[in-house]
């Protein structure tokens, strides 16, 4: 930071350590399940596990990876609106507007459901691996591959810590929407003002 430079506010710090841990912990959550992978002798057969067998584990791989990018992205997108904000003089042109921060919330919302409920489903077809179901004569799985059954769930323990982390931000983000002014109030009261000015002077 350059001397004389103002430090960024309270609010966009915060926002800058929110992305960054959703993006961390989606990343690790990730990375933890795609890795994942064990070979197994069965019966004189060697079995390999992988993520790709449950199909609600591939697709919280997928939601975690664009979960994890998405953040990146508004994070290098909120640096780079504080530089020209702190360029500029912190003029309000530098500012979002509020259609576009209402999309941003749009997205950060949207993007804490996915990862939620991609988690979820994953830990709902893992736990049938962990138990098993007689009914339906379905062995457990975790005794067999213990080490992927481990990987697995430390992987869905990132991706759930990253959902309450899009959670917070997107409340977060809730809280910035709102405390923006719209621009046809604003306008209008500009207008307003302007017209008392004018009728003041004459």
């Amino acid at each position: 930071m350059a001397a004389g430079e103002a430090p960024p506010p309270l609010s966009a710090r915060v926002e800058y350590v929110l992305r960054g841990a959703c993006a961390a912990m989606a990343a690790a959550g990730a990375l933890l399940l795609g890795l994942s992978a064990q070979t197994k002798t069965v019966l004189f057969v060697q079995k390999k596990a992988v993520p790709k067998d449950v199909q609600a584990l591939w697709v919280l791989i997928v939601a975690a990876s664009a979960a994890a990018g998405y953040h990146v992205v508004q994070l290098a997108r909120c640096l780079y609106m504080a530089r020209l904000s702190t360029a500029g003089g912190g003029g309000g042109s530098r500012r979002l507007s509020r259609e576009i921060a209402c999309v941003s919330f749009l997205l950060d919302k949207g993007c804490a459901y996915m990862v939620f409920a991609t988690t979820v489903a994953a830990l709902q077809a893992c736990f049938v691996g962990l138990i098993g179901v007689e009914a339906l004569q379905w062995s457990k799985l975790c005794n067999i591959y213990t080490r992927f059954c481990e990987q697995a769930a430390a992987g869905m323990v990132c991706s759930m810590l990253a959902a309450g982390g899009m959670a917070i931000l997107a409340a977060f983000s809730a809280r910035e929407l709102f405390r923006r002014p719209d621009a046809s109030s604003a306008a209008g009261a500009l207008g307003w003002n302007g017209s008392q000015g004018s009728s003041s002077e004459l």
